[in-house]
């Protein structure tokens, strides 16, 4: 099978930053996309960072089958990883993750007044892969504009300090991919929640692989959406009909690509329902 390469010559920059700087974090807030907990996990980074403690956040939980969330959360906390799922946009998730990370971190700050010394402002790193909700979170954390955000893989190029209050200081890093994707579904997978270009593999093959998994794992959202389809069909069929009910053209024909891409984007968007990608 062939790999998918994407790696954007700042990732590596970023990577050797993370390195240098994990040194002096108190605490590492992971985040990963609740559609797909797995694809959506760096295993450099993991490993990078798997002697500091670590809060797991599943971002965009409004958007996965919650049932499927609950079982990831389960098992990351039973892999020994504090665990929590999160809507970015809703303030009570946003103090929640506050909270957790103060405590996990509250550790240090003990041993520091055990010894008379000056308690010292908490410390996290928030790592992730493109488009998880990084500047999300530390501008919903700082409560204010503190990093640029924009709904696309590999928007922030650097890391910076974010102080959110005395006790508490964040620093944002980079999306960072693997260099190259051995497993496909992977890619795929990726692809779908944008974290890497759609670009990187035909848009064709995306769709239809979406297709066969919601009309496999959700059929009635699929067809709760488009009632009018058959999905015995082939799926150049599938997405014709598509195009001709809603009336997309092309000199010659249907416009089955913008039908696909239309498909593709009102999936992503949660327009189809709460959908996981990966299940336990």
């Amino acid at each position: 099978m062939k790999e998918i390469h994407w790696y954007p010559g700042h990732m590596k920059k970023a990577q050797n930053d993370i390195v240098e700087r994990v040194k002096i974090v108190d605490l590492v807030i992971e985040l990963l996309d609740a559609r797909i907990p797995l694809s959506s996990r760096n295993p450099l980074l993991f490993e990078l960072t798997k002697n500091k403690k670590r809060l797991v956040v599943l971002t965009k939980n409004d958007l996965a089958d919650t049932k499927i969330t609950a079982k990831w959360i389960k098992c990351f906390k039973e892999q020994g990883f504090a665990s929590i799922f999160a809507d970015l946009n809703k303030t009570s998730d946003i103090r929640n993750i506050i909270k957790t990370a103060e405590s996990l971190a509250s550790e240090r700050n003990e041993k520091l007044l055990s010894k008379g010394m000056k308690v010292q402002p908490i410390r996290a790193m928030v790592i992730g892969i493109p488009n998880v909700g990084k500047s999300t979170l530390i501008n919903k954390i700082a409560k204010r504009n503190a990093t640029s955000v924009e709904n696309k893989p590999g928007h922030t190029k650097a890391q910076q300090w974010i102080k959110v209050s005395d006790k508490f200081q964040l620093l944002d890093t980079p999306g960072i991919l693997p260099s190259n994707y051995e497993d496909k579904k992977k890619a795929l997978n990726l692809a779908i929640v944008g974290s890497i270009n759609e670009e990187i593999l035909p848009l064709e093959e995306i769709a239809d692989y979406c297709l066969g998994y919601l009309s496999k794992n959700y059929k009635e959202l699929l067809l709760a959406r488009f009632s009018y389809l058959d999905l015995s069909a082939s799926n150049e069929s599938i997405f014709e009909n598509i195009a001709n009910k809603r009336g997309y053209f092309v000199k010659g024909g249907l416009d089955t690509y913008k039908a696909r891409k239309v498909f593709l984007n009102e999936l992503k968007n949660g327009i189809l329902g709460q959908i996981s990608f990966e299940t336990i």
